[in-house]
């Protein structure tokens, strides 16, 4: 939502973004003068009663706090909304946009009906309330943009509804890092999280050196001519970025890294791996309890919340993504793969019904199924690292040529012309 408040912006419309204010929004948003921040109270204490009585209060709560806050601010020509979530904001601002005489936009990225069936089943009473929810008030919207055109056929075939494909597409700040400023968040990062600091016995190695510079795991400036190198013998970064919910399971990846550690053990020429994993939500103390679990000697494994700025920056200094978003509705994309392939990295990616729209299997990345398939990825992938011959090199130079449609430049050119000239 903040892209489309961002390309709102700069077309010159006044945006109210409404939102929770956990996290820090990105820079650019804070620094629009077209950008008013209108922050929602995040309910908690509402554990009474039975489950079902929470979900239900929760809702309604959520419910009169949303329309309240739609109704202080001025007079919209547009409600543009994300689903999910959807329960109740669609109803919620269809409600406002009646007051208002606003049209109703919906972006719809999935189902909500499909991710709580994760918990659930489909069948649950809940989940078939959830998907006649979204069936009836997605109708009532005006515009619908949609991820893929499997999810816009779905749209039109179940729902009724309309809808124009609108994919996800990286920002431009989602490119390749510099080496002098992968070193400078290497050493930032390092002043909280061991893996990115130099090993003891490098230090040692170096120590009797002259001219030698600040060093991270990964880069080395020399104190003499303040020019950044990699450092020798360096980890490979391995990045992967999560939600931390149902439809993401990281024990495939824990699995693969178990067999990669037991690859290097064997003889194997790899290097030794650095996994950060980014981002919040519901099951990270669970899977954090498994990580703690494994004892790598030549994997290091970290899970950092970053700042907005510093997310892209990490992954244009990475060596290979990851992605374990596996769609609970089999018709939405992964953010995080667009935002990797935008910084030119190569990804391997879990296997899902409409995964090839993205991810080009032995072309910007590699598809696999289960953890072993994707230790052998890793195998191959590392062979010789940092060699600049192979195919994590090939995968990398097919996305610089590629030259992707940028988030702002897809935005013009379906967007905008729904929302005609400026009211």
């Amino acid at each position: 939502m903040q892209y489309h408040a961002l390309a709102l912006a700069r077309h010159g419309r006044e945006v109210a973004l409404l939102g929770y204010l956990q996290s820090r929004p990105h820079r650019d948003v804070l620094h629009s003068e077209n950008i008013r921040l209108v922050p929602v109270a995040e309910l908690s204490g509402l554990r009474v009663g039975p489950k079902l009585l929470q979900y239900v209060l929760k809702v309604l709560v959520q419910s009169v706090q949303l329309l309240y806050t739609l109704l202080r601010i001025e007079q919209p020509s547009y409600i543009l909304l994300q689903n999910p979530p959807g329960l109740p904001s669609i109803a919620v601002a269809w409600v406002a946009g009646l007051w208002w005489g606003s049209r109703l936009i919906i972006d719809w990225h999935n189902y909500g009906y499909s991710i709580m069936s994760l918990s659930h089943g489909r069948s649950h009473p809940l989940v078939l309330l959830a998907k006649w929810y979204e069936k009836l008030f997605g109708r009532l919207s005006d515009y619908n943009l949609c991820v893929t055109d499997a999810m816009r056929k779905d749209l039109w075939v179940n729902f009724k509804i309309k809808a124009v494909t609108l994919y996800d597409r990286p920002a431009s700040y989602f490119k390749e890092t510099p080496l002098d400023l992968q070193h400078n968040l290497f050493m930032k990062l390092a002043k909280d999280y061991k893996p990115f600091r130099a090993r003891q016995v490098e230090l040692d190695s170096e120590a009797t050196c002259v001219g030698m510079g600040a060093r991270s795991a990964f880069t080395q400036r020399d104190g003499s001519s303040g020019s950044v190198l990699r450092a020798r013998g360096r980890p490979a970064l391995l990045i992967s970025s999560t939600s931390w919910t149902e439809d993401e399971d990281f024990s495939v990846l824990l699995r693969a890294l178990e067999d990669y550690e037991r690859f290097i053990e064997e003889g194997a020429a790899l290097p030794a791996l650095v996994c950060v994993i980014t981002g919040k939500g519901p099951l990270k103390d669970y899977y954090n309890g498994l990580i703690q679990k494994l004892h790598f000697k030549h994997i290091q494994i970290c899970t950092p919340w970053l700042e907005a700025e510093d997310y892209p920056l990490l992954l244009g200094s990475a060596d290979l993504g990851v992605c374990l978003h596996k769609s609970s509705s089999g018709l939405d994309l992964p953010m995080k793969v667009v935002d990797m392939f935008g910084c030119c990295l190569p990804v391997c990616a879990i296997h899902f019904e409409c995964l090839h729209e993205l991810v080009k299997h032995n072309e910007n990345g590699l598809i696999f199924r289960d953890s072993q398939e994707l230790a052998k990825q890793l195998k191959m992938l590392f062979l010789d690292f940092p060699s600049l011959e192979g195919k994590l090199q090939r995968f990398r130079e097919n996305l610089r040529e590629s030259r992707q449609l940028r988030w702002e430049q897809s935005w013009d050119q379906t967007v905008l012309p729904l929302l005609g000239s400026r009211d």
